[in-house]
């Protein structure tokens, strides 16, 4: 059974981390950014040195080519993204890219023609660190976005997407829109501690979480902080400390897979001697099935309603309706049977995050595959992976693609 050449994967994987790199160990290479543009050049010099062909289309997004026998037949498609989250990681999406390479090349290693092209493909801005909102340029290719939209978005200096691609040279001419996908894998950390705690190698993803996004303003009173007895107050920031509580419990409420977080609140008017009048705070939920989601927005309206006994109203804004994905079974099948064939450990799991091919699962068959991180550390300088890790999660990689490369 043909292994990838693990040495060389990981020595693709430091050479691109070096781009850059930062002095702590970790990467800042935001989309569309100098970083990004010598990034892309790289990949695609090492696509063009093994035969494969390279198209770039108006998103940027890079499709590498390795032809099969029969060309008129759906490609797999496999890939991630380069792009990082500032002060980031060495291997949140890259490894994913760089794995699918590995790949391509393992082919071309053992002189192996597949039935179908395979399509190794780079995503433009994954992170949504530099443009808002993330997979925005594979939410373009599935037509969850328009161009004109995706192009029109700006970062904190005013550049938009467009400026930025021509900037570093890479809107390309290929239209940015779907060709027929065959299956997609997507090979990623898990950016959770599961598989390590577990001593597992290999997580199966069957599914990706919705996410629900709201902004909550709560009204109180600015009244002075010397003169307003306690029970006078309407005070918007202790109201905003019980709801933050009363958040937690909603995610405890729906363990396992139930996630709950506040992660931003500003307050009004944000002085040590006045009561605060406006709390306008970030809530956040997550879970793999869409009933959940709704009973978690619900307990949010009950909670908000609650904070009146304090004097407090609350307003609870929808801005994000994210729904769950469920990947493709036969997608799931193939990585599961090339994990016993190899001899490794796996389970099933949820992804927590969201990545590119949750849209791609629209619009063919598709699933994800996880390999284990150091203490669950992703967007963070400390993020790290073993060589071993690297190799087998790569493995079954190319056992699922080569597996749905055959079919005819």
């Amino acid at each position: 059974m043909i292994r990838v050449d693990a040495p060389r994967l990981w020595s693709t994987l430091e050479m691109m981390a070096q781009i850059g790199g930062t002095p702590a160990g970790g990467v800042t290479r935001l989309a569309l950014s100098e970083e990004d543009r010598i990034a892309r050049n790289l990949l695609k010099s090492w696509a063009l040195e093994a035969g494969f062909s390279c198209d770039v289309d108006s998103m940027g997004n890079m499709f590498i080519r390795r032809a099969g026998r029969h060309r008129a037949l759906a490609p797999v498609m496999t890939g991630s993204h380069v792009d990082t989250q500032p002060l980031g990681g060495n291997y949140d999406g890259v490894y994913g890219v760089l794995a699918g390479l590995e790949l391509l090349r393992t082919l071309n290693d053992n002189h192996i023609e597949t039935e179908r092209d395979i399509v190794l493909v780079n995503w433009t801005n994954e992170e949504g660190a530099r443009f808002a909102p993330a997979m925005l340029s594979s939410g373009v290719w599935t037509g969850q976005f328009s161009e004109a939209y995706a192009h029109a978005r700006a970062d904190s200096a005013g550049v938009t997407v467009g400026e930025a691609l021509d900037a570093i040279g890479y809107r390309g001419a290929m239209p940015a829109q779907a060709f027929p996908i065959h299956a997609c894998y997507e090979l990623h950390i898990e950016q959770g501690p599961i598989l390590e705690d577990e001593a597992i190698d290999i997580g199966l993803v069957r599914a990706a979480m919705g996410q629900r996004w709201f902004t909550l303003t709560l009204d109180g009173f600015a009244a002075h902080a010397g003169t307003t007895p306690m029970h006078s107050r309407r005070d918007a920031l202790t109201a905003f400390a019980e709801l933050a509580l009363m958040v937690e419990e909603i995610g405890y409420q729906h363990q396992p897979d139930g996630r709950a977080t506040i992660g931003m609140a500003q307050i009004t008017p944000n002085s040590r001697n006045v009561v605060p009048s406006r709390v306008v705070c970030s809530v956040e939920f997550r879970h793999p099935q869409s009933e959940v989601l709704e009973a978690m927005e619900e307990a949010l309206h009950h909670a908000a309603q609650g904070l009146s006994t304090r004097g407090v109203s609350a307003n609870v804004e929808r801005i994000f309706d994210y729904a769950p994905i469920a990947f493709d079974a036969a997608c799931l099948a193939r990585s599961e049977n090339a994990v016993n064939a190899l001899g490794y450990s796996a389970k099933p799991m949820v992804s927590g995050a969201g990545h590119d091919t949750c849209y791609v699962s629209k619009i063919a068959p598709a699933s994800m595959i996880f390999i284990p991180c150091v203490k669950g550390i992703s967007h963070n300088e400390a993020e790290n992976i073993l060589p071993s890790w690297s190799a087998k999660g790569a493995n079954v990689l190319l056992h699922s693609v080569l597996s749905a490369a055959m079919e005819r």
